[in-house]
């Protein structure tokens, strides 16, 4: 997904330097063809920058199976004392 997502930004970015390097930009339709491609690349763009951002977060995050361990161990109450009579 993060190389389709690459391929996109870089197809939508292209597909507006060519209708302006064209002229196409100037016409009502080209205009509408620069809107959807530059939205179609932010779009993307803003969804690799989640995807970047989630993987960071997992890589600082420890593991959870030791965080789970520590929280069983914690939450285990005392032995109670025996009662004497």
């Amino acid at each position: 997904m993060f190389l389709f997502s690459i391929v996109m930004i870089l197809g939508g970015i292209g597909c507006a330097v060519y209708l302006f390097a064209t002229g196409q930009a100037g016409t009502v339709d080209g205009l509408f063809l620069v809107l959807t491609s530059l939205l179609v690349a932010a779009v993307f763009a803003m969804y690799l920058k989640y995807m970047i951002g989630r993987a960071m977060e997992a890589a600082k995050a420890p593991a959870p199976a030791a965080k789970t361990a520590v929280a069983s161990q914690a939450a285990k109450p005392a032995p109670a004392p025996a009662a004497q009579s």
